[in-house]
């Protein structure tokens, strides 16, 4: 036997086996593996889709998330707006509150002023009125010192009533 050239018993009985075996996993092996083959393939399929649909999903999601958040920053202007708006508005009620108190206070001021100016003016009319017949209670005790002189003034003044009277 050379080893190069095998047997025709031996290359006959390897092609019955080969058959053999060729047949068994024709029979059974090979649909088993094809199966598993399309159940993974199908699986595969399935997980690329879901990918698909995850980043679809993803993509909407992300557009939505933009969409709030310009919603969200657009009703922050308006709000910081109308804050704006509002200290505004509050602080021009309350410079004009003041300009009133302002205007309140300085008119009782005035007319506290006026009131007290009157009461001085008054106050100094009495005391010139009091010193001006003090003055004039000195004057003629000087000049009525003498007898003769009062009566003379007292018939000046009679006469003078006399005079008025008949008039």
């Amino acid at each position: 036997m050379s080893l190069i050239t095998p047997d025709f018993g031996l290359l006959f009985w390897m092609t019955v086996v080969f058959l053999v075996v060729l047949l068994i996993l024709t029979k059974f092996g090979f649909p088993v593996i094809v199966r598993m083959i399309n159940n993974r393939k199908a699986y595969i399929d399935e997980s690329l889709r879901k990918a698909h649909e995850a980043n679809e999903k993803l993509a909407n999601i992300k557009a939505e998330s933009d969409a709030l958040l310009q919603d969200a920053r657009e009703k922050q202007a308006q709000l910081l707006k109308e804050a704006a708006a509002t200290r505004d508005a509050i602080v021009e009620k309350a410079q004009d509150k003041a300009r009133d108190e302002s205007n309140r206070l300085l008119s009782e001021a005035q007319i506290e002023i006026e009131n007290q100016k009157r009461a001085a003016i008054s106050d100094v009319r009495k005391q010139v009125a009091t010193i001006s017949v003090e003055i004039a209670e000195k004057v003629l005790r000087e000049k009525l010192s003498d007898d003769k002189i009062q009566m003379d003034l007292i018939d000046r003044m009679l006469d003078e009533i006399s005079s008025s009277d008949k008039k």
